[in-house]
C-alpha cells in the first residue's frame, strides 16, 4: 500500500484534467519532498509531467490511474499555461526532473543509498559517475540498464532488495516507467521512487542541455526538437495546441458541471404570504 503518496498528493490543490499536480515552489518543494523520503515507513513515487503526458492520461486509464496514486510534478509551460487556464495563474515553478533531481540530491544532507534503472548501459554508468561527482556523500548503485525482462524482472527484483535502498531512480520512459514501477517496486525497496525519463541521458552529457538563456526563456522545448526533429515535432508542433484545445474543452465542460450541480442542488423557497399576494 502507497502509505506515503496518498498523504503526498493531498499537498497538491491545482488539478489538470482531474490529475492533482503538485502546486509547490522550489523551495517548498525541496523540503517536502526531503521530508517523505525520511519517514520510516510508506513510499512515495515521484512522477514528472508535461503537456505530452497529460495528453497520454486522456487515452491511458492505466497510466492514469497510477499518476492519481504518484506525486506529480509540473514540467513545462504547457503545464503553467494549462494552470493559467483552468486555474488563473501558473503553476509556482516548472519542477521539471533535470533540474529538480540533482538539486533535491544535493539539498538532501543525510547520505543515502540511491539505485539507478534505465538507459544504455553506458549512459547509466557515466550518469551514476555524474551524480557522484555532483553529491558525493550519496552512494550510487546502478542496478540494471533498461534492457531487461520487463514482464519477469525477477533476478532486477532480488537486486534491488538485497541493496537496500532508500531512493531508486527509474529512467525508462513514460509511461512504462511508471506501470513498471507500480507493479513491482514495493515500499520496502525504497522510501522514495523517482521516474525520470531521460535524465541519464542529460546527466551523463549524451544529449547536450539548451543554454541556460534558452532555459530561463523557458523554450528548452524549442531547442530539443531542433536536435531531435524527427522524433519530437509531433509532440510540440502538434501536441500542445491539441493539449491546450482538451484543457479549454476541460475548463468549460466542467463549468457546465457545476453550473448544472448547483442547479440541480437548489431549492425553490415560498415567498412569504404577504410578498406572493403582492405580487398577484
Amino acid at each position: 500500500m502507497n502509505l506515503i503518496a496518498n498523504f503526498a498528493v493531498l499537498a497538491s490543490r491545482r488539478t489538470i484534467f482531474d490529475v492533482p499536480v503538485c502546486d509547490l515552489g522550489w523551495d517548498d518543494a525541496l523540503v517536502f519532498i526531503n521530508e517523505l523520503a525520511s519517514f520510516p515507513v510508506g513510499q512515495t513515487v515521484i512522477s514528472f509531467v508535461n503537456a505530452h503526458n497529460m495528453l497520454m492520461t486522456l487515452r491511458d486509464s492505466e497510466y492514469r490511474d497510477i499518476l492519481l496514486q504518484n506525486l506529480v510534478l509540473p514540467d513545462g509551460i504547457g503545464l503553467n499555461i494549462a494552470s493559467k487556464i483552468a486555474h488563473g495563474a501558473p503553476f509556482p515553478a516548472n519542477l521539471n526532473g533535470t533540474d529538480f533531481v540533482p538539486a533535491f540530491l544535493t539539498y538532501m544532507e543525510n547520505p543515502r543509498r540511491v539505485g539507478l534503472i534505465g538507459g544504455r548501459r553506458e549512459v547509466v554508468e557515466r550518469a551514476a559517475a555524474n551524480f557522484r561527482k555532483h553529491a558525493p556523500w550519496h552512494e550510487f548503485i546502478v542496478i540494471s540498464d533498461g534492457y531487461f525482462d520487463k514482464e519477469n524482472p525477477t533476478e532486477l527484483i532480488d537486486e534491488v532488495e538485497r541493496q537496500a535502498l532508500d531512493i531508486l531512480i527509474i529512467g525508462m520512459g513514460t509511461p512504462l516507467q511508471e506501470k513498471w514501477a507500480h507493479h513491482h517496486i514495493r515500499p520496502d525497496h525504497a522510501r522514495l521512487v523517482l521516474t525520470v525519463g531521460a535524465l541519464f541521458d542529460f546527466i551523463s552529457g549524451v544529449v547536450p542541455r539548451a543554454p541556460e538563456t534558452v532555459r530561463m526563456m523557458r523554450l528548452e522545448w524549442a531547442y530539443r526538437m531542433l536536435q531531435e526533429p524527427a522524433r519530437l515535432w509531433r509532440r510540440y508542433v502538434l501536441g500542445i495546441p491539441v493539449f491546450l484545445f482538451y484543457v479549454m474543452q476541460y475548463r468549460f465542460n466542467r463549468r457546465k458541471r457545476i453550473l448544472s450541480q448547483a442547479g440541480n442542488n437548489s431549492v425553490a423557497l415560498p415567498l412569504p404570504q404577504e410578498q406572493s399576494e403582492a405580487g398577484r
